[in-house]
């Protein structure tokens, strides 16, 4: 037995090393392309945004991109692109970042909470308990780079007929039996900002093969594009030209295009390697007791993406109930300062979503407008509530010496965890204890 780091041990990991886990890699060619903005007073144009949206639908495999100042305006273009209205149920995974679903409500919408499974995915099974007469759109989120079941997902939604968009800020140019996410609903949306796998300050990007919504996108929130450059079939959206629909100017910054050009040019390779790393580091703990991986069996056609915010599912029952939080305690006083509990809190148990009135109206704005209280539906949702999960290292580089390390760390605490449960037992009992509470 080795002698926990928390209860007084050696540390596996003495310092962690910065260079393995910085991001984004900048370059002189990214400063340079930084530079050019700024000395020439290009924060607010649109010429290199234009470049950069054309880059990325071709790399992306869709016909048309549209940037914006952040992801989540971008979901909401994306939301205004479909339709989604007053009135209107717009069905989301209840585990993800509240930009995926919160600006329904500026649309008089319901977001109505599906279940997740156990890899954090939104379970294709438990769409149909969602789904009403105002049911309108799917909001699919690919949630910390795992792939969506999309074949189960697009098999509901079009015996429903809902339009699906896609949220892509977990897996920018993952893929889903050898397709790219975003390409499968009728829209896909992601944030691009400085803590993404794809990070490039604060910027978002839609995309999509279809000219109506590419249109109604770009109107949504670009005065200086809603013209008769751009809105050429939309002839409801003539009328307006000149402001944006959404009331609300959503223009990207154009350092943030700078960047993400550069960054395009070597994602995928990087991309590549951070997922050779992450795959190491798990299949070194392949077997151990009490934790999971989430990934993807690659043979399919299928990745991880750039492995954003990596985590692994947590089982107590096999570590003798030892908590989540004590686990990730020890771990951090392993070294692995990165070691928390939890990921996103679950959004159906948000008061945001009980309780909030945006507009004064005398009723919580996400059901004002509806004819049932969707809330009632949010019992359902207590299965994802005791999904446990934990970040693990986001290895950026794959370098063996370190990967073995930290795979160390994370088998010490397995192996020895029963020394935390005496400890925990001698604390109730009055006798003697190391370390914190947590």
């Amino acid at each position: 037995m080795e002698k926990l780091a928390l209860l007084g041990g050696t540390p596996v990991i003495s310092q962690e090393p910065e260079e393995l886990f910085r991001w984004p890699i900048l370059t002189q060619e990214d400063l340079d392309a930084a530079m050019d903005v700024v000395r020439n007073n290009k924060f607010s144009g649109t010429d290199i945004t234009e470049a950069l949206q054309k880059e990325f639908a071709a790399w992306q495999g869709t016909e048309y991109a549209v940037a914006y100042c952040n992801g989540t305006m971008a979901l909401t273009a994306a939301m205004f692109a479909v339709g989604l209205g007053r009135g209107d149920e717009i069905i989301c995974p209840t585990k993800t970042y509240w930009g995926s679903v919160s600006q329904a409500i500026n649309f008089g919408a319901s977001a109505v909470f599906c279940n997740i499974n156990d890899m954090l995915s939104m379970d294709p099974g438990d769409l149909e308990r969602c789904i009403s007469p105002r049911t309108k759109a799917i909001m699919v989120v690919h949630y910390f780079g795992y792939p969506c079941d999309m074949d189960a997902i697009m098999a509901v939604a079009r015996r429903h007929g809902l339009a699906v968009i896609e949220d892509v800020s977990h897996a920018q140019g993952g893929l889903y039996k050898g397709k790219k996410l975003g390409t499968f609903g009728d829209v896909a949306a992601m944030s691009l900002m400085s803590g993404k796998s794809f990070a490039a300050g604060e910027l978002g990007m839609l995309v999509t093969d279809k000219r109506p919504l590419y249109e109604r996108a770009m109107a949504f929130g670009h005065y200086e594009r809603n013209n008769g450059d751009y809105i050429r079939e939309s002839e409801d959206l003539k009328p307006y030209f000149h402001i944006a629909l959404g009331g609300a100017k959503g223009r990207a910054n154009q350092l943030c295009s700078a960047l993400a050009r550069v960054q395009l040019k070597y994602y995928d390779q990087r991309c590549a390697e951070i997922r050779r790393a992450m795959n190491a580091f798990w299949d070194r703990l392949e077997g151990l007791p009490g934790i999971r991986a989430i990934r993807v069996d690659e043979s399919t056609g299928s990745n991880m993406a750039g492995w954003y915010c990596a985590q692994g599912l947590y089982r107590p029952e096999e570590l003798h109930g030892l908590s989540v939080k004590r686990f990730c305690a020890a771990l951090r006083a392993e070294g692995f300062g990165g070691a928390w509990d939890g990921g996103n809190f679950c959004l159906h148990t948000h008061p945001f979503f009980k309780t909030f009135d945006l507009r004064h109206e005398g009723a919580p704005s996400r059901i004002v407008f509806n004819d049932r209280d969707v809330r009632a539906l949010d019992d359902a949702c207590r299965p994802s509530e005791d999904i446990q999960c934990f970040s693990v290292p986001w290895f950026k580089h794959f370098d063996e010496a370190w990967i073995d390390r930290y795979a160390a760390a994370f088998r010490k605490v397995i192996v020895n965890h029963e020394q935390l449960l005496e400890a925990d037992s001698d604390k109730r009992q009055g006798g003697r204890w190391y370390g914190t509470s947590n």
